[in-house]
């Protein structure tokens, strides 16, 4: 631990339990207390068609926690986290239709049937790595669309409707309906992110990174491989199940359009671009990806009005996917620690301010 409290000069940590800790200074528990606070005021400055955006965020987030847990921490590459989403929002909606549950408990539920299924789909991972356990989790992602495209309790694929649910006699309505999801959504999030953080702190988070490091040697130091990819799994999947229950809520319906594999490749690309293996990149990526695509929106209408371009030629389904390929391959040959990079170098510099060294 530091010398003072309140400023890090220098690791003084000298006891395991002292290496254990989240919070090393003050200075960090206040910026921390700081930050909810401004994210508790956020809906009172930002325009309410921005705060639907922010909502997107939180709940990509919460997903993208989970494929960290999955890709980022453990080393299985997965390309089926949408699926996993939507296991856990269809049967939000079940429980919240067929059984008529509250919303407090139909997403438990959800986030349950995501870490049972995610369990079952990590068994390939005992015996496959690399290319081919991601083909596994695609052909997951596959049998998943095929599999409610074709069941009649599923609508088929078609839209399912979710109820309003009512919070302390406040009911979600067309007027409060962004502000009303966003303080649901935020303490879920924040809960989340506390419980890997505290998960990453046990013996089964340190398992888990030791598997990705080296799982043979991570074997002969006692540590059981099988067990703790299957942890992953379930603890990813279980994030998933969660996030797909509140995006079912806040979308008002259930279509399986908002879980195909386009989806998939976007948790992965905002899992990238926030940074592998890093809590604060589970939140950067997700920012940085629903920002690019609102931007790249906005300037594909603009251009599309220009007379540049011929006629007939389709800028706004072009600027899309170009920018966001882009950005990828960009992250991947520059930054391939991704935005959790950047954030640690400006923690890092303002923590050695105002002395160069």
């Amino acid at each position: 631990m530091p010398a003072s409290r309140f400023t890090q000069t220098g690791n003084y940590r000298v006891r395991y339990q002292q290496d254990q800790t989240i919070f090393a200074t003050y200075a960090e528990q206040a910026s921390l207390i700081l930050g909810l606070g401004l994210l508790l005021l956020l809906p009172l400055i930002l325009p309410k068609t921005m705060l639907r955006d922010v909502n997107m965020i939180l709940i990509y987030a919460i997903a993208v926690i989970g494929l960290n847990i999955t890709t980022g921490y453990t080393g299985l590459i997965n390309i089926g986290q949408a699926a996993f989403m939507g296991v856990g929002a269809y049967a939000t909606a079940l429980a919240a239709t067929k059984l008529n549950l509250p919303f407090f408990l139909a997403i438990p539920i959800g986030g349950l049937a995501g870490a049972l299924v995610g369990t079952i789909v990590g068994l390939p991972s005992l015996r496959l790595k690399y290319l081919y356990l991601a083909v596994a989790t695609l052909a997951f992602q596959v049998i998943f669309e095929w599999g409610v495209g074709h069941s009649p309790l599923l609508e088929q694929g078609g839209s399912i409707s979710m109820p309003k649910p009512v919070v302390f006699g406040i009911e979600d309505s067309f007027l409060n309906h962004n502000i009303f999801w966003y303080y649901i959504i935020l303490p879920i999030l924040v809960l989340l992110a506390l419980l890997w953080r505290n998960v990453l702190r046990t013996k089964h988070g340190r398992s888990m990174i030791a598997v990705r490091d080296n799982d043979r040697a991570a074997a002969a130091m006692g540590i059981n491989p099988g067990t703790a990819k299957l942890t992953a799994f379930m603890l990813g999947s279980l994030y998933a199940g969660i996030a797909g229950g509140l995006f079912a809520y806040f979308q008002k319906a259930v279509v399986i359009e908002d879980y195909m594999l386009h989806t998939s490749v976007q948790l992965l690309a905002m899992a990238i671009v926030g940074g592998l293996g890093s809590l604060p990149g589970a939140f950067l990526g997700p920012m940085f990806i629903v920002t690019l695509d609102r931007l790249m929106g906005t300037a594909s209408e603009s251009l599309g009005s220009a007379s540049i371009f011929p006629e007939g030629v389709d800028v706004a389904s072009a600027m899309k996917p170009l920018t966001f390929g882009l950005a990828i391959v960009l992250f991947l040959m520059f930054e391939p620690r991704g935005l959790a990079n950047w954030w640690r170098l400006t923690r890092m510099y303002f923590k050695k301010w105002p002395y160069k060294f």
